[in-house]
């Protein structure tokens, strides 16, 4: 655990620094938007995820692996993913032409960081107001889908450890139903390398998969039944693949009793 620890020092270290290095030269560029600033400004993102996903391999040992990608479709989208980890958005974004994430309202106030994220069709929820700020973020879900986006969103709203209670919100229901576009579900296993409150990275791989597209025309009821069903069932077939090639990170009495009963369900 000792030499794991010193390792993700060094990863957080050289993270920092990247990130720092790359908010302020997007920030900077953001100000002038020069012809063909967008451009340049995606390169600089994709470097960005690529990156940190290199950083994890080489020095904490955490491989990924992303498949489906086939699966986004080439118009506008939404795009649901699990979240357990920081993990999720360097995977999902670089594959993904012309994303828009969802993003608290505070961080686009960051010097630099929140300059450039406007730019790149960053959709801002303000949680403070809770279920009210859902038409506001639907407003300009339309304007980013209208500048050719795929929006991508994490309906439980934050990170969930593995196997832990779902809540999926349902504000990506409403969002599905006025913008009339496909909701591509991703599943994952991050949790289980880079778990969701520990200053410790462990080896491994880590799995994203794009899965089949909901197309759109449902009720929002039923798209978000049958996303939270289909996340549901592949991150758990992730899980467990992981757990049988070995999984590194200690886990809990709780996670072990589950894992023990998942064991026994049928998956297919």
């Amino acid at each position: 655990m000792i030499i794991q620890a010193f390792r993700s020092i060094i990863f957080y270290t050289l993270f920092i620094l990247n990130t720092a290095i790359v908010a302020i030269i997007l920030g900077v560029f953001s100000i002038f938007k020069k012809r063909g600033w967008y451009w340049f400004g995606w390169q600089i993102a994709k470097y960005w995820g690529f990156s940190t996903l290199f950083l994890l391999r080489i020095i904490v040992g955490i491989k990924s692996n992303i498949i489906g990608q086939e699966n986004i479709p080439k118009g506008g989208c939404i795009i649901a993913a699990k979240h357990q980890s920081d993990w999720d958005i360097f995977a999902i974004f670089p594959l993904v032409t012309r994303p828009s994430f969802i993003a608290k309202k505070q961080l686009l106030n960051i010097p630099f960081f929140g300059w450039a994220a406007r730019d790149f069709d960053t959709i801002s929820i303000d949680r403070k107001k809770g279920s009210k700020a859902i038409p506001e973020m639907i407003e300009e879900a339309k304007r980013a889908i209208n500048n050719g986006c795929r929006i991508i969103i994490y309906p439980e709203g934050t990170r969930k450890a593995p196997l832990a209670d779902i809540d999926y919100k349902y504000g990506i229901a409403k969002m599905y139903e006025q913008l009339n576009v496909p909701v591509v579900p991703v599943a994952l296993n991050s949790g289980l390398f880079w778990p969701r409150n520990s200053p410790i990275l462990w080896p491994g791989t880590a799995k994203a998969e794009f899965l089949p597209p909901i197309p759109a025309g449902l009720t929002p009821e039923e798209m978000h039944k049958q996303m939270s069903e289909i996340i549901e069932k592949h991150t758990n077939k992730l899980i467990l693949q992981a757990e049988k090639q070995g999984i590194t990170c200690p886990i809990s009495a709780e996670l072990h009793k589950k894992l023990e009963v998942l064991k026994t369900e049928k998956l297919d």
